[in-house]
């Protein structure tokens, strides 16, 4: 079922929105050589708390993980892209790492996620986290009233097709309102003018995810954190976006 949200609703998922990408930054800030990614996670609890917002993925249990998922936000390094579980793990030097957050305030969700290069940062980690932030923008520009699914997933297809890299189906973008996972699904490989059509009130977690190497992942030892079967690096980047009657509205923006 796909719920249509009201301008009050969506007002509230950017109040949500503006408190997860302060987390993100704050988390991102802290991401550096010797700390231990678990100080983010203890971070993020904290922040959580004080807000008195609630986890999403606290206690997350679906089907393609070993769960109940017993941390507030996902940390992926290197050939970690996904669902990274936080474990203690020093970061180091070059160490590409991905932060995936989302939490629920007064009953409104917001998603989105971030990649960040650790301490001197590799030419070819560069342009891979840039590929995706390009492609969630061409994602976002898509996102228009009369558009449909298939162009927002074509947009991001042509970013990351156009620079060499392959990309999974298995997972992508979603629907997102009361809960973190609602319908529709958003890949990020379609065709023009195929799928839902996009309507005001439609409310979207557009997330461009993708490797160097390998489009096929592996399940770590944790039964959650997905790698890329090749151990090539990995980078994601996704915001929660509202359609409306004047266009995409990011929100979980800083700003």
């Amino acid at each position: 079922m796909i719920e249509l949200k009201t301008p009050q609703a969506i007002e509230k998922m950017a109040v949500t929105g503006r408190f997860v990408a302060g987390v993100l930054a704050e988390l991102s800030g802290l991401a550096e050589v010797g700390r231990d990614v678990m100080d983010l996670e203890l971070r993020a609890r904290k922040l959580v708390a004080d807000r008195g917002a609630e986890s999403c993925y606290w206690d997350y249990a679906p089907s393609f993980g070993r769960g109940p998922f017993r941390n507030v936000i996902c940390l992926s390094v290197n050939d970690a892209v996904l669902h990274g579980q936080p474990h203690p793990y020093v970061l180091g030097d070059g160490d590409v790492l991905s932060l995936d957050f989302a939490v629920s305030i007064d009953g409104w969700v917001a998603d989105s996620a971030v990649t960040v290069i650790v301490g001197t940062p590799d030419e070819q980690d560069v342009r891979l986290a840039e590929s995706t932030r390009t492609a969630l923008d061409a994602a976002i520009a898509a996102a228009v009233p009369g558009n449909r699914i298939g162009d927002v997933s074509a947009a991001i297809a042509k970013v990351g097709q156009g620079a060499g890299y392959r990309i999974n189906t298995d997972f992508g973008g979603h629907g997102l309102g009361r809960t973190m996972h609602e319908d529709p699904h958003v890949p990020n490989v379609g065709r023009p003018g195929r799928g839902l059509e996009l309507k005001p009130g439609l409310t979207l977690a557009l997330e461009p995810w993708w490797c160097t190497g390998s489009a096929k992942l592996r399940v770590d030892a944790d039964g959650w954190t997905l790698r890329s079967a090749d151990g090539s690096r990995g980078a994601h980047s996704e915001h929660t976006v509202a359609i409306t009657e004047d266009g995409p509205r990011v929100l979980t923006a800083l700003s």
